[in-house]
């Protein structure tokens, strides 16, 4: 398909397509890198969320950590790698959960889920830093807590209020 924008975080393609019905239609599709969704766990059973501004809603958010995967990077490297790099904890056991594709009528982004846990301070010789960009509040909560955050509307963020589900 040919690619009509390309950004930092993703791109778009156009183009016509043949359905398996026979019938072409335009299609466009936003190409966006797989992304892991963290549920990390505390010793005490609580949940990390992290707060941050999110500049397309215009408005600070609540959220499980969650970021994209590198070029050539394994989902599970970058579980322990956005793990640190949010939460300033390293995980020493990471659990893949399942994949989804959350707007797959558009975007080919895949979110994999994973519990995290066994948490820890990072190796002294760790290169994973917050992003530039990230300005975030790390708080751990009950997952009573976090799931009453969902229904009281301070999740707002689709991924984390299902994320909060698989605990």
């Amino acid at each position: 398909m040919p690619e009509v924008y390309r950004g930092r975080v993703f791109s778009v393609e156009v183009d016509r397509v043949l359905f398996p019905n026979g019938r072409e239609h335009t299609v466009e599709v936003v190409r966006h890198p797989p992304s892991v969704v963290l549920l990390p766990i505390q010793a005490d059973g609580r949940v990390i969320l992290v707060r941050q501004y999110r500049p397309s809603i215009a408005q600070d958010t609540w959220e499980v950590p969650a970021g994209s995967l590198n070029p050539g990077e394994t989902p599970e490297a970058a579980a322990r790698r956005e793990c640190e790099e949010e939460t300033r904890l390293a995980p020493r056991r990471v659990e893949r959960l399942l994949g989804l594709f959350p707007a797959p009528g558009f975007c080919d982004e895949e979110l994999i889920f994973f519990r995290v846990s066994d948490l820890g301070p990072p190796a002294p010789d760790s290169t994973h830093r917050p992003d530039e960009d990230g300005d975030l509040e790390v708080q751990a909560f009950t997952c009573d807590e976090a799931r009453a955050m969902v229904e009281n509307g301070e999740i707002v963020d689709l991924k984390s209020a299902y994320a909060l589900t698989l605990l």
